[in-house]
């Protein structure tokens, strides 16, 4: 059984005071429901546990309802940290549940294709993470203002969402992080804490996180054309 865990429990602020981005309408549909529907449309995917804020539990519900998704699915209230609800959605997977992805709630227009890649990678090697090349050059910095150094771009990746692991290898990574006091905002992280090898699954798609504002025109292009290609077969 692989179960998806949908984390949207942040507090936005980078979007500006006020603004719930789980709910913003882009193409049609608020943007936790093009996230929930590539999981309820992906083959590969059995149950669907979305971690959000408990102001949030209404409209998620609410969005089940309205877009008739077919899973099943179950709401758990998030933590103070991202890693916080990761933890509180892994307690509440199925316990036949073999693999889990893990995904934000925030990035809509994650592939199928790319769904399913990440889960047979993590059932061959134990966990997988979306993720794409480095283009672009890039600089490290001390402090923000002047250049440090130039770092290899050959050797850097993008990590995305979903990260997808075998249940009791992600589940292990973060009970060590825990125990260890240590706090990670990607999953992966925690299980190169414990030495375990993450595949990168390339992607080949944009496949970009709503942030900031500036984010809202790009992602709703992304969508308007994603729906395209796929009225057109």
């Amino acid at each position: 059984m692989v179960s998806a865990l949908i984390v949207g429990a942040g507090a936005s602020t980078r979007m500006g005071t006020g603004v719930d981005k789980l709910f913003i309408e882009l193409a049609g549909r608020p943007v936790l429901a093009h996230t929930w529907a590539r999981f309820d449309g992906a083959a590969c995917i059995d149950e669907i546990v979305l971690v959000v804020r408990e102001e949030q539990v209404g409209r998620v519900r609410e969005l089940a309802v309205r877009f008739g998704f077919a899973k099943p699915y179950r709401v758990v209230l998030g933590g103070a940290h991202r890693q916080d609800s990761v933890w509180n959605g892994l307690q509440a997977l199925s316990a036949l549940a073999e693999l889990v992805a893990i995904q934000d709630a925030a990035r809509p227009c994650t592939p199928i294709e790319l769904i399913t890649a990440t889960v047979e990678a993590a059932r061959d090697v134990g966990a997988a993470v979306a993720a794409q090349p480095l283009t672009d050059t890039i600089k490290e910095s001390a402090n923000g203002s002047f250049v440090l150094r130039t770092l290899d771009r050959t050797r850097l990746w993008a990590v995305q969402t979903p990260q997808t692991f075998r249940v009791e290898i992600i589940k292990r990574a973060i009970s060590e992080a825990r125990m260890r006091g240590l706090r990670f905002t990607d999953d992966t992280a925690a299980c190169e804490l414990i030495g375990q090898p993450v595949r990168l699954v390339a992607s080949d798609c944009p496949n970009p996180k709503l942030t900031r504002p500036g984010d809202m025109a790009y992602i709703e292009f992304l969508l308007q054309q994603q729906a395209q290609s796929a009225s057109k077969g």
